[in-house]
């Protein structure tokens, strides 16, 4: 996980999750589109999991991929700062 944040310039601030979902809080610049950077962090999640554990990986599946394709995404700042650059 950190390195797809590195490679698009963000910084993983916080990761914890529930049995059947993930948490992630993130700071990223406003040049990264959020929709490349989590499907990167979905697909790179997924890799490992699958690797390791096919077998009950599979009963997991939705239309082949492990992750469901839905996501929910919430970003903020204050107005003052979305005009300085952006720094982690």
């Amino acid at each position: 996980m950190i390195e797809v944040c590195d490679s698009f310039g963000a910084m993983l601030v916080e990761f914890n999750g529930e049995h059947d979902h993930v948490h992630l809080l993130e700071h990223y610049p406003p040049k990264v589109a959020l929709s490349t950077l989590v499907n990167s962090l979905k697909g790179v999640s997924a890799r490992l999991p699958r690797k390791e554990f096919p077998v009950h990986i599979r009963r997991y599946l939705w239309g082949g991929h492990f992750w469901s394709p839905s996501y929910l995404a919430v970003s903020c700042s204050r107005p003052s700062e979305a005009r300085r650059p952006w720094t982690p």
